[in-house]
């Protein structure tokens, strides 16, 4: 296996990550098929927080987007993760892991308070997320929203995200 290396996005990478994104989702069980354009609308808001690549030989094979979510007690520095995208030929090769690793060990280490996803509980549960019972986001099944906490708050209420993540078109840089 060719080792690849991690790194934070670059003003070059967007055309890159949004080709990434559209591969990945195309054809995926849960895709809404506008995930590339909600990374495109987070980086237009200035609210893409966090976005990560693995790189191997020159070509982006993974990426993950970390923004800021509200949180209806009035929580601060808390973060909402995804997208998570990976080549097709390179799922299942830890990439994604490795993404999602680097980029809550850089929140941490910006202070942030802590972060929700929305996803398949049996794959996000190894980073530490569970359900918490006072957190939900509204439209989706508790069992697949979780959070982990960074800095043992427990905020509680209605989480939201951007509105960029009602984007349906991409919008280019």
């Amino acid at each position: 296996m060719i080792a690849y290396a991690l790194r934070s996005e670059t003003p070059v990478d967007p055309p890159a990550i949004r080709l990434l994104i559209t591969e990945a989702f195309t054809g995926a069980e849960h895709a809404s098929g506008t995930e590339a354009a909600i990374v495109d609308a987070l980086r237009a808001r200035g609210e893409l927080t966090l976005s990560l690549l693995a790189e191997q030989e020159g070509r982006v094979i993974g990426h993950v987007a970390f923004s800021p979510v509200g949180i209806a007690d009035g929580a601060s520095g808390w973060y909402g993760l995804g997208p998570v995208a990976v080549a097709p030929d390179r799922q299942g090769a830890g990439v994604g892991a490795a993404l999602i690793e680097a980029g809550l060990a850089r929140l941490r280490q910006a202070g942030a308070g802590g972060c929700v996803v929305l996803g398949d509980p049996g794959y996000y549960a190894r980073f530490g997320f569970a359900n918490d019972a006072d957190l939900r986001y509204e439209g989706a099944p508790a069992e697949y929203f979780m959070a982990l906490t960074f800095d043992g708050s427990r905020p509680h209420g209605a989480v939201t995200y951007s509105v960029a993540f009602e984007a349906t078109e991409t919008a280019r840089d």
